[in-house]
């Protein structure tokens, strides 16, 4: 199925189904976001902006959410 026809299926569901979506795509979204931060600290690709980010709390110009 091509994005073309989802974005068609989907102008054709009830607003009940449609809010349905809605909250299973954020959730689906808000796990791909957590596996691709994991893999990216895992591999090492944050290190660099990690580390930057401690010198400058250390430096006091970051506080603690």
């Amino acid at each position: 199925m091509s994005v073309t026809e989802i974005k068609a299926a989907i102008t054709e569901l009830s607003p009940e189904d449609l809010s349905n979506l809605i909250k299973w795509l954020e959730d689906y979204h808000a796990r791909a976001w957590d596996t691709e931060i994991e893999a990216d600290l895992e591999s090492g690709r944050l290190d660099t902006v990690l580390a930057e980010v401690d010198k400058e709390y250390e430096a006091g110009l970051a506080e603690p959410l």
